[in-house]
């Protein structure tokens, strides 16, 4: 049976070709679009793809990624934020995917595992109080959830409404410095900016309604302080998963969502979300995409 992954791959292989300006209609490639569609609605009983099939595939779509992505985020810059459990290697390949399309990356801050917990809700609602009232009084509103009110003053910390961002404050570097101290965040070592794109990794999976309803607090806080938001998690995110769950909430009309990160082809959709994410705030992209595999234009 021919696999998700092929499928995914085969997909967004045409239509990375397709931005990267290659005419289906004639030439040597004439037959690629029938092709696809074949692909869709083939016998079950069909071959499996070979290891040589699926490294061919994935050196295809990889070999198109760097023309299609070049210039993409030029001048403009993206914070990392992932939630505990997000698989560093992704992590890694989504930084210099950001480089690569000519972005920079102003610093990874990575979640605590208390702050995604719903068990330490007290601790968060405490810290989000004091940081109210100390430091976001009039900024972030007072009826704010407590995560909606954290996700807010997170993104008061690491992003921006400017598209160029912003450099880093005495009030933003006592919220983040606070938030850190309380064991709620990770800080990376030299931040001296503050981004307009905020790309959150999704980690680990907790499968209930108390993480959903954390996710989407969050997510609703960073969209609030920054210009642009994409949620990226794995295929599993998108089919069944947390990103799936979330996408059927309000909060994802405020942010564009990505699943399929754990592939290369996944990887390089995010890196063209963030971009369309500086004019476009929403979409859901990816396998299990509602919009499509990939945001072309």
């Amino acid at each position: 049976m021919i696999t998700l992954r092929h499928h995914l791959l085969t997909i967004v292989a045409v239509f990375l070709a397709l931005a990267a300006g290659i005419v289906l209609g004639g030439g040597p490639l004439s037959g690629v679009g029938p092709a696809v569609t074949t692909a869709a609605t083939e016998r079950s009983d069909a071959p499996p793809q070979t290891t040589a099939q699926a490294d061919y595939d994935e050196a295809w779509v990889s070999a198109l990624t760097a023309p299609v992505l070049g210039g993409r985020l030029a001048d403009r810059s993206v914070v990392l934020v992932t939630v505990p459990g997000a698989d560093e290697q992704v992590v890694a390949d989504l930084s210099a995917q950001v480089e690569a399309a000519g972005g920079t990356v102003a610093g990874r801050y990575a979640l605590g595992a208390d702050l995604v917990d719903p068990a330490q809700k007290s601790l968060v609602d405490t810290l989000g109080s004091q940081l109210l009232t100390q430091q976001a009084e009039g900024v972030v509103p007072a009826e704010a959830s407590t995560y909606d009110r954290i996700g807010q003053l997170i993104g008061l910390a690491v992003a921006s409404k400017e598209a160029d961002g912003e450099d880093t404050t005495r009030r933003t570097r006592a919220i983040a410095d606070a938030v850190s101290g309380a064991g709620l965040m990770e800080l990376p070592g030299d931040a001296q900016r503050r981004a307009p794109l905020v790309l959150l990794v999704l980690g680990t999976d907790a499968g209930d309604e108390g993480s959903d309803a954390i996710l989407s607090g969050l997510v609703d806080g960073l969209a609030s302080q920054a210009m642009g938001v994409v949620v990226a998690g794995t295929l599993a995110d998108g089919d069944t998963g947390q990103l799936g769950r979330l996408r059927a909430t309000p909060s994802a009309t405020r942010v564009t969502t990505v699943d399929g990160i754990d592939t290369l082809a996944g990887r390089a959709t995010a890196v063209m979300a963030l971009a369309r994410a500086l004019t476009t705030p929403s979409g859901s992209f990816g396998a299990s995409g509602a919009d499509g595999p990939v945001p072309l234009g």
